[in-house]
């Protein structure tokens, strides 16, 4: 039997017997690597540790640190699920079950329109530990398409899928045959792959989260479906160090949080995805948009204004119409045409731009605006803030040559830092999102150039990115900025795009040094994403306890007794004075009912007069999270408020 040349990811080559596989591979690297494989890459594509290496194959072992190697662990605990489900309800039939962040999903339908009850998961969470333990391998092979369909002549999704009428190039083959896996001797199901050897290697670690229901393939027209999710890990460390995770985002859900402390609701009667802000909550979100404005007037942005509707022609001359008019209201009909409800601020600021000749000396031109936006969102998909549909972007277009193009991306990279910073994030990584193949405009010489200029900055700032291929907008590719919160979670909060494409669909010139006409370069940049969205992300991330400079009350003044009201008040009325929010609460309930409501609502401060004070002008001081402190006098402690706030927007130039 004659050797095979392997090559491995660093360059080095390595010789093994014909016929070896990924698990000799690793093996013969070492027995740590080969303990930890999951599946294997070879010459760019997923395999089973069991197949067969081809000679002069480059090949990479995928453990189960790797990405890669959970999203196998997952989808095997997938096709587990559907083993389970199956063997427990006669009858049931089954739809689709990928891989999905931090867990899987598995879509079923029971007989009769049944529907799973909470303990049916305690019993399937048992199955599933069985058929883990039974150790049932999997087995990859292909069959010819009629052969499937009788294979699946009880599952009408799966046939569905082999037949075409659903595109799911994971199960049909290009020469048209039919992909499947299976555990034998009671489970087949279609799959590209890879897996997991078998059962009992790398499974086990998994909870079933809860059930819900999904219409097959998310369309509303279609029959209703009963959705199990679950999470799986690679170890029971990570497992429960997720589920820890779970509960305490449970304890800092915005929704649950702006309830509590009065900031805003989603009335039924307005209508879903819809919000309205109280009070306490439009305090935070004038501060947060002041904040916004500062920033950019000091940035060199000039402040702009546009409607909320346009003509349906704005939309088909920028090309939304073309490829997002899913995610745009219905028009109305008007005398002169079809109006919408704006999805995106850019056309606009096209025109804006368009208004008048433009010079070389203008540039760049940076444009912003607090501009709100609809988009319609299916209701499955509605979230409180994090998932709305009108909310309000913090919306600047920059218009610069194409020599500008790269310090306009690095400066922008720098200013959105900074502000994110000021309000608490110090964490981040990025990702560039690559041209959809199926979706954009303009020649593949534009996005290349654009691509690259957004990958210098990258590089040239020295934020950690990963690529995401196909997920640009149809316009250009782009750089989402992510940050994470104070329970390790990660959200996706600014996004740079870099498009030479608006200004060729709109016309826009410059007149250059050279007396020419010129096209500019469009870079689209919303910095905290929407404010709604922010609001809520900077709710979790605090778990409602926001920072003092946030707080919609900083200091809540608590006189002890009736007698005590007088000074309390000149206590209050001082620090409004000196520019701080902070309101009374009269002594008609005891102090320390008073005390634990101020901290209920998450005050930073909590300040109690009594006698003492009321003779020395000073207070008791009990802040959030810290100790007492007696006799604190009025003008130190506004001094100390000052500083506070002037410390916490200091941070952001750090």
């Amino acid at each position: 039997m004659s050797d095979i040349t392997i090559t491995l990811p660093d360059g080095s080559a390595r010789s093994l017997p014909e016929g070896s596989t990924g698990t000799d591979l690793a093996a013969s690297i070492g027995s740590r690597l080969a303990k930890a494989a999951v599946i294997v890459n070879v010459d760019g594509i997923e395999r089973d540790l069991r197949d067969p290496l081809p000679d002069g194959a480059t090949v990479a072992v995928i453990t189960a640190e790797h990405e890669r190697g959970l999203y196998t662990i997952r989808h095997s605990t997938a096709h587990v699920l559907a083993q389970a489900v199956l063997d427990l309800f006669p009858g049931a039939t089954f739809a689709i079950g990928p891989p999905v962040e931090n867990g899987f999903y598995y879509d079923f339908e029971l007989p009769d329109g049944g529907t799973f009850r909470p303990e049916d998961l305690e019993r399937l969470d048992a199955r599933m530990r069985e058929i883990i333990a039974e150790g049932q391998p999997f087995l990859r092979r292909e069959c010819p398409v009629h052969e499937g369909l009788q294979l699946f002549k009880d599952h009408k999704y799966k046939c569905e899928i082999i037949e075409g009428s659903v595109d799911d190039p994971t199960s049909v083959t290009e020469s048209g045959t039919v992909r499947l896996y299976e555990n034998p001797p009671r489970f087949v199901d279609l799959c590209r792959g890879p897996h997991v050897p078998a059962t009992n290697t790398f499974l086990g670690h998994f909870k079933l989260m809860r059930v819900a229901g999904a219409y097959w393939r998310g369309d509303e027209r279609q029959p209703m479906l009963q959705r199990i999710y679950g999470t799986a890990w690679a170890t029971k460390k990570e497992l429960d160090a997720y589920l820890h995770m779970l509960e305490e985002a449970a304890k800092r859900d915005h929704r649950k949080l702006a309830t509590e402390l009065d900031l805003l609701s989603f009335p039924s009667k307005l209508g879903g995805g819809l919000a309205v802000w109280h009070p306490k909550g439009a305090i935070v979100r004038k501060l947060i948009e002041d904040y916004s404005r500062d920033r950019h007037a000091k940035g060199g942005y000039d402040f702009v204004y546009t409607p909320h509707l346009a003509n349906g022609q704005l939309f088909e001359t920028s090309g939304h119409l073309s490829f997002y008019k899913d995610g745009m209201y219905p028009p109305m009909e008007l005398d002169n045409g079809e109006y919408y409800p704006k999805p995106m601020n850019c056309p606009m600021h096209c025109l804006i731009f368009d208004a008048r000749q433009r010079s070389y000396r203008e540039l760049p031109l940076r444009l912003f605006e607090l501009g709100t936006v609809y988009r319609y969102e299916r209701a499955g998909t509605l979230h409180g803030l994090m998932r709305i549909r009108g909310f309000t972007q913090d919306d600047s277009h920059i218009f610069c040559t194409e020599d500008q193009l790269q310090g306009e991306i690095a400066s922008l990279l720098s200013f959105v830092m900074s502000v994110l910073r000021a309000f608490g994030f110090d964490e981040f990584t990025a990702n560039l999102s690559t041209k959809d193949p199926e979706k954009y405009v303009g020649s593949d010489e534009i996005w290349e150039k654009s691509t690259e200029a957004l990958r210098l900055a990258l590089e040239q700032y020295g934020l950690p990115y990963a690529i995401k291929e196909g997920d640009a907008a149809f316009y250009g590719p782009k750089i989402d900025i992510d940050v994470k919160d104070a329970i390790g979670r990660t959200w996706q909060l600014s996004t740079i795009q870099c498009d030479f494409n608006q200004p060729e669909r709109f016309e826009l010139e410059y007149v250059g040094a050279d007396n020419q006409r010129h096209r500019p370069v469009m870079l689209h940049r919303a910095l905290m994403g929407s404010i709604e969205r922010f609001f809520g992300v900077l709710l979790e991330h605090y778990g409602g306890a926001l920072p003092t400079w946030l707080s919609p009350v900083q200091a809540r003044v608590l006189p002890v007794r009736g007698d005590h009201q007088t000074y309390a008040e000149s206590a209050v009325a001082a620090m409004v004075a000196a520019g701080f929010r902070a309101d009374l609460v009269e002594a008609d309930e005891p102090l320390g009912a008073r005390i634990r409501k101020a901290k209920m609502d998450k005050l930073p401060y909590v300040l109690v007069v009594g006698d003492d004070d009321v003779a020395a002008s000073t207070l008791g001081v009990n802040p959030r999270g810290g100790e007492v402190e007696r006799g604190v006098p009025l003008t130190a402690f506004i001094g100390r408020l000052r500083d506070e706030t002037e410390a916490s927007l200091a941070a952001a130039h750090r």
